[in-house]
């Protein structure tokens, strides 16, 4: 167990402050030699790998393989934006006038506020800070209070690979407190791009505080990803698809499965091989291979508790020995370790028979529960899919490539596998999500840049003469009236 004393509002306003007078400097250094420090900290990342990753498993209880997983995103991301830097790319535009240029360029934004959530405490973060330092922004970032040591150890490594002082910082503060203080840096206007990754509620008051100075931040929300499951799939690939994205990370992801739709044909069988399946998982001590361990922190655990209450008389509970929390008095056969008190262990948990109307559906569940929902056609399977609001990732397992195409144009989501689960990202790949579960914007690859740079345009006129656009332009006369003879 780590312990932090946590900042104030106060402390992230200085932050910022500081952050505000570092910038200029930083974005002056040439972008190739910015991409250096990206490289040496993907270096950094990859010589304390195995440091990294069981510090990961040790704080918040994530699985040591998924650990392993999560630092290599770190040094996959560094790897991709290391040569950004040469790619920070305008463009040449010819003019409609003689003797004159038009050129764009990427300029860094300012001041970027990343706040991040402790699910996946080193990945996420990457994400953001990666390329907002590629890009010349100075940055303050704002991880999750439950992970300090996580969060300590990335820091040095981020400051330990020639980030100037300044640069880059880090703020251990909770929510309440944040929110005053990045209100408080708006006001000032020592922030100039804010980015979060965690609930749909909080994300909707960021964007309203955003929304008043004419900021539109990067938020990458919550999920109810659906995982459709059609008449013609290969049930035992859907069924590992579901167990990896239902109960990886204890269903801790916000790209972890919510419902399984699954077609009326084949939804008894398929249910029978997941319940078999989730009850042969093995479940436990995360330094051993198990499929999850404890949930993250003790809040999650509470709010899992109260979303366990939204199970009705009309569902049906399969997956373990029992429901709620592991313990002696509750025990999961087969749990992988000695003492299931000793952390926040909680039992799978699948529910069938999830209808529309239920808050099951419409809610999302962080945490080790499924839902299993049938359709009788397409149409309703893309409702199914569609109808709670978010949007961020999708999966359909089909052999028809029809199906698979289509569910790709009507599905919401941003993200959509096909025969693979909902989890899952690649550093080359855009990741975001739309409707409740973010507004657009996007991480990871390219696409990213565009959060963190602007488009400057530039004309230059070298005629010696002023050139007004759309008035002085050269004409070229035509004759259209003529015709072709037959």
């Amino acid at each position: 167990m780590s312990e932090a004393h946590l900042g104030d509002a106060e402390t992230f306003l200085q932050a910022c402050r500081a952050a505000n007078v570092a910038q200029p400097a930083w974005s002056s250094v040439p972008a190739p030699v910015r991409g250096r420090a990206i490289q040496q900290l993907g270096r950094l990342v990859e010589d304390n790998a195995e440091a990294l990753a069981r510090l990961i498993t040790h704080e918040i209880g994530k699985p040591i393989k998924e650990s392993r997983g999560e630092v290599q995103e770190v040094i996959d991301t560094c790897s991709f934006f290391l040569g950004e830097g040469r790619r920070l790319y305008g463009m040449t535009v010819p003019s409609e006038m003689p003797d004159k240029q038009l050129f764009t360029f990427r300029v860094p934004v300012g001041v970027a506020a990343i706040i991040t959530a402790g699910n996946f405490p080193v990945a996420v973060p990457s994400w953001y800070l990666v390329p907002a330092l590629l890009c010349g922004n100075a940055v303050v970032w704002k991880p999750a209070e439950y992970t300090p040591a996580i969060a300590e150890a990335f820091a040095q490594l981020i400051l330990h690979a020639g980030i100037p002082v300044g640069t880059f910082q880090m703020v251990l503060a909770d929510g309440p407190e944040t929110f005053a203080g990045l209100e408080r840096a708006l006001d000032e206007g020592v922030v100039d791009k804010v980015g979060f990754t965690g609930s749909t509620v909080v994300g909707e008051r960021l964007g309203e505080l955003c929304g008043r100075h004419l900021q539109t931040p990067c938020l990458e929300l919550g999920g109810k990803n659906p995982l459709v499951v059609m008449p013609d799939a290969d049930l035992d690939l859907a069924v590992e698809g579901a167990l990896f994205s239902g109960f990886g990370t204890a269903g801790q992801r916000c790209t972890s499965l919510g419902t399984a739709i699954v077609h009326r044909d084949v939804h008894d069988e398929f249910v029978d091989r997941f319940t078999k399946a989730v009850v042969e998982a093995p479940i436990g001590d995360p330094t051993r291979d198990v499929v999850y361990g404890p949930m993250i922190d003790q809040r999650f655990a509470d709010r899992y508790e109260d979303w366990l209450e939204l199970i009705r008389d009309h569902h049906h509970v399969h997956g373990s020995s029992a429901l709620g929390r592991i313990t002696r008095a509750a025990p999961r056969e087969g749990f992988v370790g000695d003492d299931p008190e000793a952390g926040f262990f909680y039992h799978p948990t699948i529910v069938d028979g999830v209808r529309a109307d239920d808050d099951l559906y419409r809610l999302e569940t962080f945490g080790p529960i499924v839902g299993v929902a049938s359709f009788d056609t397409f149409d309703e399977a893309i409702a199914l899919a569609n109808g709670h609001g978010y949007g961020l990732s999708s999966s359909i397992y089909t052999t028809n490539p029809l199906h698979a195409f289509r569910f790709r144009e009507r599905v919401s989501a941003g993200m959509v596998s096909v025969n693979n689960s909902t989890s899952g990202a690649e550093a080359h790949l855009p990741f975001g999500g739309n409707g409740r579960s973010g507004n657009g914007s996007r991480q990871s690859g390219v696409w990213v840049l565009d959060q963190f740079t602007r488009w400057q345009a530039m004309n230059w006129d070298y005629s010696g003469r002023l050139q007004k656009a759309q008035m002085d332009v050269a004409e070229l006369s035509a004759d259209l009236t003529y015709r072709v003879r037959e």
